[in-house]
């Protein structure tokens, strides 16, 4: 039997330049509303990086809120991918909690526009996000795994009993991102250099310690 040609037929070019301007748009919008958050970014600065006309990115989303909460999902899709929630179930619980912290802390730490973003959304209170099904439950399995990881480890007596995983990924979170979102002013006020690969390596190690520590304090074993 013939293959259906619909099926094996490629994308037009049509459909190609189509996705390329929205990655395009995309990219763009993400330096822009990163650096000047939602307030600040223009969306004809925005079609300029992109090398596109503006009245594209309205075709595309409709208004500077929607694309903005397109380049939001963006950016939670990449902080999600980072955790890696499968290789961390197969991991024995301390090294999936040191791979949990670690990734987090990487995370931030070379996605500095990830932190600009979360920055202005905050200010506003998370109103745009809140529109977002894809956000909304997009937590959910890290939690599970969170939970499960904590079980396996106080099961084996090598984890504290009773921590709820809600309050331990906000205690990552904390340790992680106030470092990061704050290294700057932090360095001129402390008189060190918070953002040197030296520094950086330094904190992304006091954190997994503290995290563990925190785990293991009153463990059976």
């Amino acid at each position: 039997m013939a293959k259906s040609s619909k099926a094996a037929r490629p994308k037009s070019r049509k459909t190609r330049d189509a996705d390329l301007s929205r990655a395009d748009i995309l990219d763009a919008a993400t330096s822009e509303f990163s650096e000047g958050g939602f307030d600040g970014a223009r969306v004809g600065r925005i079609a300029e990086a992109a090398g596109v006309n503006i009245n594209l990115i309205y075709h595309y989303y409709g208004s500077k809120e929607r694309l903005f909460v397109a380049v939001m999902e963006a950016a939670y899709v990449t902080i999600r991918t980072h955790h890696k929630d499968l290789e961390l179930r197969a991991l024995d619980p301390v090294e999936a909690m040191t791979a949990l912290v670690r990734a987090t802390f990487e995370l931030f730490a070379t996605n500095p526009h990830i932190i600009g973003l979360l920055g202005s959304e905050n200010m506003h209170r998370a109103r745009h996000v809140r529109s977002s099904e894809q956000i909304r439950n997009l937590y959910n399995p890290l939690l599970d795994t969170i939970g499960e990881t904590l079980a396996r480890g106080e099961a084996a007596g090598l984890f504290r009993a009773g921590v709820d995983p809600v309050e331990l990924f906000l205690s990552i979170n904390a340790e992680c991102y106030f470092y990061l979102s704050n290294q700057h002013t932090l360095g001129f006020i402390l008189h060190r250099d918070l953002t040197s690969p030296d520094m950086l390596a330094r904190r992304e190690a006091h954190v997994v310690d503290v995290i563990l520590s925190f785990l293991q304090f009153g463990a059976r074993s």
